[in-house]
């Protein structure tokens, strides 16, 4: 059987942003741009299944990059799950730091629904969204890609999602609309190009999903544009 990646597009927008630069770890500076993992953050937060994963293919840039610079107070320590673990006392243990992030954002991501047949599923991630009845008993009967593609279209029509998307880091919420191109008349991107330079791709979960390693590519921005290589691909750095 042959397996066709269709293509979605969803349009995302939200006051604040903050795709954070790892090389920068004591304050938070954003990139320019969404990071092709954020995106995907966001279409999984909408649908996914251990027999699909998602291919970011590009990025529009619909609003001009405005920056804003907000200090905050911060928690400088993780509170632990176990039952004795001392508690955490929020006065000794704050902390405030500048975070450089973007404002006014919006952009229209492109993704492909990659179905993956049960004999090439290497990596199984330990989530399990909940399905409703519906959805279950279509993949009782049969397991295809076209009923995966079904479901996501359906969800993200109707503003679903198994949690609230978001731009980057989980205080900075999207909003989101299921695009059709081919029917839609779309605004165009920023008139605007720049290099932007070595920015994260991804985290590399199938070869190491414990510990996984940082997966880098070379951005740039031709009007407005980034179009994101495959994952496999020469251009992306593991």
């Amino acid at each position: 059987m042959e397996y066709h990646d269709k293509e979605f597009c969803l349009e995302v927008w939200g006051p604040l942003a903050c795709f954070t630069r790892p090389e920068l770890k004591v304050e938070r500076v954003s990139y320019d741009v969404i990071t092709p993992s954020a995106a995907r953050a966001i279409f999984e937060a909408i649908f996914w299944k251990p027999a699909i994963r998602w291919q970011i293919t590009r990025i529009e840039v619909l609003n001009p990059i405005k920056w804003i610079n907000i200090r905050r107070n911060e928690v400088g320590a993780v509170a632990s799950a176990k039952k004795n673990a001392s508690p955490i006392f929020i006065e000794e243990k704050r902390q405030q730091k500048n975070s450089l992030m973007l404002r006014d954002v919006r952009y229209r991501l492109y993704a492909k629904l990659v179905f993956i047949p049960k004999q090439n599923r290497k990596y199984l991630d330990t989530r399990n969204p909940e399905i409703d009845r519906e959805e279950a008993e279509l993949l009782h009967k049969d397991e295809n890609p076209g009923k995966y593609n079904a479901m996501f279209e359906r969800r993200a029509s109707k503003g679903q999602c198994f949690n609230q998307p978001y731009l980057g880091t989980r205080e900075c919420a999207a909003s989101f609309r299921l695009v059709l191109p081919e029917s839609e008349q779309l605004t165009p991107p920023i008139n605007e190009t720049r290099d932007l330079g070595l920015m994260v791709y991804d985290k590399d979960f199938e070869n190491n999903p414990e510990d996984p390693n940082a997966m880098f590519y070379r951005a740039r921005m031709e009007n407005g544009v980034i179009n994101v290589p495959l994952k496999d691909s020469e251009e992306v750095l593991k």
